[in-house]
């Protein structure tokens, strides 16, 4: 399957945020089929540390995550120079979260999905998100 990067590139990194241990893995073999490469966490402490170690491309998290929540985590990403650049994808279940789009902004949150959320549509926007911010490592798939 291609990847719709160069020979040389690897596959983008997706660093996943989720506690449900079933759904993490449904997000990583959906990713892995569609030339993704993953990291894997379960909650926010967990994943600022590997965000911080990987550099991952992309972060896709849930909002509602152990420690530290999705929120302060994307502001936590933010706030650091080396990883501000990084796409936040976010997935919640919580429909009340939805109400307030300025706390999405506030936070640094690139874009919202519903759970659950059809798995291409998750891939869609992951690539939709990685081609707005990488305008020559990642091109059309």
């Amino acid at each position: 399957m291609s990847t719709g990067l160069g020979t040389d590139s690897p596959s983008p990194l997706v660093l996943i945020v989720e506690d449900d241990p079933a759904t993490r893995t449904l997000y990583r073999d959906v990713l892995a089929l569609s030339g993704l490469r993953t990291v894997e966490t379960h909650n926010g402490h967990q994943a600022l540390e590997r965000a911080r170690d990987e550099r991952p491309n992309i972060v896709l998290t849930d909002l509602a995550v152990p420690g530290m929540d999705g929120f302060e985590l994307c502001r936590a990403l933010k706030q650091s120079p080396r990883l501000r650049d990084i796409p936040i994808l976010a997935v919640t279940g919580h429909a009340e979260y939805l109400g307030d789009p300025n706390r999405f902004r506030q936070a640094g949150i690139d874009q919202v999905l519903m759970k659950p959320c059809p798995p291409d549509l998750l891939v869609q926007e992951i690539w939709r998100l990685l081609r707005l911010t990488a305008p020559t490592s990642v091109q059309s798939r």
